[in-house]
């Protein structure tokens, strides 16, 4: 079973995403090509929050000039070159120049990147800016297995700041445009997450 395929039982998609990536716009602005499981998570899935917690950023191609004030994978990668800069790291970091882009973030504040320095974006790591530790870390897997390993409760300890994510499956996805869908409708989109329980990491 792929990563993906654990991912879709622990986190089932709601709905076909309306989200159309052009790839090789992406290429040409980043300079890279990106991992084939995050192109194949927008497939399935497209940019969201899960849990009401962590946001599954936009791909946008990179610009000089912001399209947005808010945060999605520019003015992340910009807040997360900053942190860089200004928060210690884990001594496997110390002394490292990775270039980051960023493709999550949470309510916590915490921000979820590639280290993409190497030329195989199916071996990029994922580094996570902790905010509530104020601490880069590393973790070597690509980005959907990040999440599965989160989901699952699978690392020494839980990788981001806030426990919203942590061991905590069937998970709740919900893409941004259907979350926009269900607020016009009146609905609370996050209602049916009131008494989700965590269930173990090895359910």
């Amino acid at each position: 079973m792929t990563d993906l395929e654990t991912l879709r039982r622990l986190m089932p998609p709601r709905a076909e995403p309306d989200t159309s990536v052009d790839w090789s716009l992406m290429s040409r602005s980043w300079g890279t090509e990106f991992p084939s499981d995050y192109r194949a998570f927008m497939e399935v899935y497209g940019p969201g929050a899960i849990n009401n917690f962590f946001q599954v950023l936009l791909p946008e191609p990179h610009a000089e000039e912001l399209t947005s004030p808010y945060g999605g994978m520019l003015v992340e990668t910009l807040n997360a070159e900053d942190a860089w800069a200004n928060r210690r790291k884990e001594p496997e970091l110390e002394g490292t120049q990775p270039r980051l882009i960023a493709w999550g973030a949470d309510a916590g504040a915490d921000i979820v990147c590639w280290d993409t320095s190497g030329d195989d974006p199916a071996a990029w790591p994922v580094l996570v800016s902790d905010r509530g530790d104020a601490i880069w870390r590393r973790y070597d897997c690509g980005m959907v297995e990040f999440l599965v390993r989160v989901l699952r409760a699978e690392f020494p300890a839980c990788p981001l700041s806030g426990l919203s994510l942590w061991g905590r499956h069937p998970a709740l996805f919900l893409s941004e445009s259907e979350e926009e869908r269900l607020l016009e409708q009146g609905t609370d989109p996050w209602a049916e997450m009131t008494g989700h329980q965590p269930t173990g990491p090895t359910d």
